[in-house]
């Protein structure tokens, strides 16, 4: 029972679309209308009002899915208990009830998800999981699924726990589905010597 309520309320928590509200309470606009995705995410929020209102929204997505994946571990739960409770802020910030369940991709809530579950070093590596792949290529879609598959294997090849390894691989399914429309289109290759392509 208590582990269906700390799912509720980590899904009610990575629901609350804080760069649509930072949007239309500081600009006055709607941030899905920066970018033909959409999104009421962080990124969009960037575009619309730079760092000032990027930054803040952004660390609130990080925010709102870290608090109720800490507490429920705060009170003791731990292995398979934490898998619902994990991924329930990704599919509350992709399916929030507060934007007619048209929520945003689930990046930052999936920054927030990892830094609860395994603290500063764990986010590092999939903050650099991320950034190697947007390295080699621009497109965003691109490097949230690539991104977050290599950081399954790094948890594979640690040695993780079977919970950990599941949540993960949710973790991919989740942001393969939030960002299908751009994956049908391919990768667009930067220019490196490794692969020899213009960008």
């Amino acid at each position: 029972m208590m582990i269906l309520v700390w799912s509720a309320l980590a899904f009610t928590l990575g629901a609350l679309p804080f760069s649509y509200w930072l949007g239309r309470a500081f600009l006055g606009i709607d941030v899905r209308d920066c970018d033909a995705d959409r999104n009421p995410g962080a990124g969009n929020a960037w575009r619309a009002g730079g760092w000032r209102l990027g930054l803040p929204a952004g660390l609130l997505d990080v925010g709102k899915a870290s608090a109720a994946v800490l507490l429920a571990r705060s009170t003791g739960v731990a292995g398979w208990g934490l898998v619902p409770i994990a991924l329930a802020p990704l599919f509350g910030h992709a399916l929030s009830p507060f934007l007619a369940f048209r929520g945003g991709k689930s990046v930052a809530a999936t920054f927030g998800v990892w830094l609860a579950l395994s603290g500063l070093l764990g986010v590092l590596s999939l903050a650099a999981c991320f950034g190697a792949v947007y390295a080699v290529q621009r497109t965003d879609a691109w490097t949230n699924l690539i991104g977050s598959c290599l950081f399954f294997a790094g948890l594979l090849l640690y040695g993780a726990s079977a919970a950990l390894l599941t949540i993960s691989l949710a973790n991919v399914l989740i942001l393969a589905w939030t960002n299908r429309r751009e994956l049908r289109v391919p990768p667009h290759w930067r220019q490196t010597r490794l692969l020899g392509r213009k960008a």
